[in-house]
């Protein structure tokens, strides 16, 4: 199977299977059931419950905010008991929170069922990240964080597509809906996760490596992870963060485009990603990873680009350019997981592997903390129409910043040839 072997060596297929193979099933229900409401909090509060747009996004970045508080806890967790328990706990809660929220009806409840579904999510992809390194030879664990991340994006946009063909804000009950659905393929992820319990006790080095408790501090000490955490929040502000935050925002309120283009954007994302992900991974083995992470910012630089052109465009050619961006912003998607795993996972000690994959989440947390802010601050301005441009900037100075880390990484954990 030439072409089969081009996409992906027979040696690193061998390995996806038994434990792995359902690691990546747990992965794909999962983000089936978390993209049926994916970027609908702020369209969800705002136009099905009622409440002020400042509100939601203040709420989303609040939210953030504890998810960012509880992560490092979390971290430690994965690192004392195991990936395989705080994986499930986590998986198990957050799927009540979902169901909760679907009953939303005060600003208070909004905010305490929202803090319930943030701190119980506050794992996020840090116990299967340390489960899939441990499962998986060094020599493959790029294309392996790879692969993980191409299930991630076919479970979130399929998911989308679905809620794409079933949400109506005519009908806020499709919206109830949603989020049970999502609770339901949580908790059936949750007990498919369950079998990989023996993959995912702790590992204690307490005779090589002194007291366990002084983890923290070795972390943080370490100034190759401080600057691609830095890096990576400026570079996630400028990308995901702000898509999460606003972008279903804008395209609803300043694109004047259903609600429905939301998904079939969405779903020209996923297949870009799909279809892509293993012919890129190839294209990467060999080069340098942090350079990669900078060609992600120029790929975001361009969607954003494209999505302020878009205003002045009529409707048809609104939605054929905001499909084209979606592929662009795809295509760097593939390049940055698996590049920003691999340099983490490869200077991270095993025993502290959970705490290095939450610091590094960490960069996730803050920028889905400011990201609904600025958000907020742009709308709140009346200057939404500037907010693409405004993001593409952010997202170059992210790239910029990758491209000095490399000077700090060797050759191998920075992916170079030798």
């Amino acid at each position: 199977m030439p072409f089969l072997d081009r996409l992906a060596p027979a040696d690193f297929r061998a390995e996806v299977r038994g434990p792995v193979r359902r690691l990546y099933q747990v992965t794909l229900i999962n983000t089936f059931g978390n993209g049926m409401a994916f970027a609908m909090f702020v369209v969800y509060l705002h136009n099905v419950r009622g409440f002020s747009t400042t509100f939601a996004t203040l709420l989303l970045t609040a939210t953030a905010l504890v998810g960012l508080v509880t992560g490092p806890l979390w971290g430690t967790l994965i690192d004392r008991i195991g990936p395989a328990k705080v994986g499930l706990a986590s998986m198990v809660l957050s799927a009540f929170g979902l169901a909760l929220w679907t009953r939303v009806r005060t600003h208070e409840e909004a905010i305490v069922i929202a803090l319930i579904i943030t701190v119980f999510e506050g794992a996020g992809w840090g116990p299967g990240l340390v489960m899939l390194t441990r499962l998986v030879s060094e020599e493959h664990r790029q294309r392996a964080y790879g692969v993980n991340f191409m299930f991630v994006n076919l479970g979130i946009g399929s998911g989308l597509l679905v809620s794409a063909a079933i949400v109506s804000l005519r009908h806020p009950v499709t919206f109830t809906w949603l989020y049970l659905f999502d609770a339901a393929m949580t908790m059936v992820a949750a007990s498919l996760f369950a079998t990989l319990a023996p993959y995912g006790r702790p590992v204690h080095e307490e005779h090589e490596h002194g007291d366990s408790r002084q983890g923290w501090g070795v972390v943080l000490r370490d100034r190759r992870l401080r600057h691609y955490v830095f890096a990576s929040l400026v570079l996630i502000l400028g990308g995901y963060g702000s898509v999460d935050a606003g972008l279903s925002l804008f395209i609803v309120n300043n694109l004047h485009v259903s609600i429905h283009v939301i998904g079939i954007t969405f779903f020209f994302n996923t297949v870009t990603v799909v279809l892509a992900q293993l012919w890129v991974l190839n294209r990467m083995e060999g080069h340098s990873r942090t350079r990669m992470m900078a060609l992600v910012s120029v790929l975001w630089f361009v969607f954003w680009a494209a999505l302020e052109f878009s205003l002045a465009l009529p409707l048809v050619a609104i939605v054929v350019l905001l499909c084209a961006a979606q592929v662009v912003f795809a295509i760097g998607e593939t390049m940055l997981q698996p590049s920003g795993s691999a340099i983490i996972n490869h200077i991270a000690p095993e025993h502290l592997r959970g705490r290095y994959n939450s610091a590094a989440g960490a960069a996730w947390g803050v920028s889905n903390t400011l990201a609904p802010a600025i958000t907020g601050l742009y709308y709140s301005l009346h200057a939404g129409n500037w907010w693409p441009i405004g993001t593409g900037l952010t997202v170059l100075v992210g790239g910029l910043m990758m491209l000095r880390l490399r000077h700090e990484l060797s050759a191998e954990e920075d992916g170079r040839r030798a």
